[in-house]
């Protein structure tokens, strides 16, 4: 199925000087924010009050979100488990130290018990626990970890598989990918969780896979076509990819789409992300990654590598 036609010859390099200096300024604009706003932190790294309450009738998530915003909290979070009976809300930790947060825990669950048994919503408070800032300090590191285990991994891969200036290109679009995308959470202040870091692991997974099969396709033409230059190999291999890039991301868009307006507050964040970092993936593929490759002088020769002590190799046209 193609939705271009793969023998177009669109100038995609032509562009770009012009690609990358967007690139690079959407990149520092991302930076500046990241330095100036950072990145509004969930409970999930800032610690807080686990509450897991069940009822004997249906919990609607949306009506107890309403009710305790009404009541005056703040910053929470509400997600049904183990079915529709049972829900776990997670309430920030308040202003002092462990210890003061550790005492006012039973008056934060009786607070929330109270506010919802005012509006008609009764609960049984199953468990209730308080997690301190440290717990949410070691998941940021580990966060930070698993974001650059995933970016090394990725360009070792990529140079074994092709060539250093393929890895290093990659590499250079996932940094890109993940900051502007960092740089967007923090413009719209959304709640930064553990589902939006699984987000930022997705994009980069799917940013990659993009990659390499424009990467591939370079490869193959410079090792098929002998007249072909580097500017003119890499703009017939996007040619050819385009249609599968744009019919992969069209049918992604949908699934995310659907998790974004009906799956709820709780996976909205995840969603979002991943909808915005797959765009900038894809255009870094073509506007970024590409050029990048070209700057860095990659050649048939690079690809093309014979044995000079092999006759019957050396002897071909």
């Amino acid at each position: 199925m193609e939705v271009f036609n793969p023998n177009a010859n669109i100038p995609f390099m032509s562009w770009r000087k012009a690609s990358v200096a967007v690139s690079v300024l959407l990149m520092v604009a991302s930076v500046v924010l990241l330095a100036t706003r950072g990145l509004n932190l969930a409970l999930d790294f800032t610690g807080g009050t686990l509450i897991e309450a069940q009822s004997t009738e249906a919990l609607d998530s949306e009506q107890v979100r309403k009710v305790l915003t009404d009541g005056g909290f703040d910053g929470f979070t509400v997600q049904s488990i183990g079915g529709s009976r049972e829900i776990a809300i997670r309430v920030p930790p308040l202003s002092g130290d462990d210890a003061d947060n550790a005492k006012a825990q039973s008056e934060v669950v009786q607070n929330v018990k109270r506010t919802l048994a005012n509006s008609g919503i009764n609960v049984e408070i199953k468990r209730s626990e308080f997690v301190g800032p440290q717990v949410g300090d070691e998941l940021k590191e580990d966060g930070i970890i698993a974001v650059v285990f995933v970016l090394l991994t990725i360009m070792l891969y990529v140079a074994v598989r092709f060539e250093w200036r393929f890895g290093f290109s990659a590499i250079a679009g996932q940094v890109h990918d993940v900051v502007i995308t960092l740089g967007f959470i923090s413009l719209l202040g959304m709640s930064f969780d553990l589902t939006v870091l699984a987000a930022l692991l997705t994009v980069a997974g799917y940013s990659i896979n993009d990659k390499v099969v424009v990467f591939d396709r370079v490869r193959e033409i410079f090792k098929s076509a002998r007249k072909l230059g580097p500017v003119d190999t890499i703009n017939k291999a996007i040619n050819n990819t385009l249609s599968r890039t744009l019919i992969t991301g069209i049918t992604t868009f949908f699934a995310l789409f659907s998790l974004y307006f009906l799956g709820g507050p709780v996976v909205e964040g995840f969603a979002l992300t991943c909808i915005f970092g797959i765009v900038v993936g894809t255009l870094s593929s073509i506007f970024f990654c590409n050029p990048l490759l070209l700057w860095l002088g990659v050649s048939k020769a690079d690809l093309n590598k014979v044995k000079a002590d092999d006759p019957a190799l050396a002897a071909r046209p």
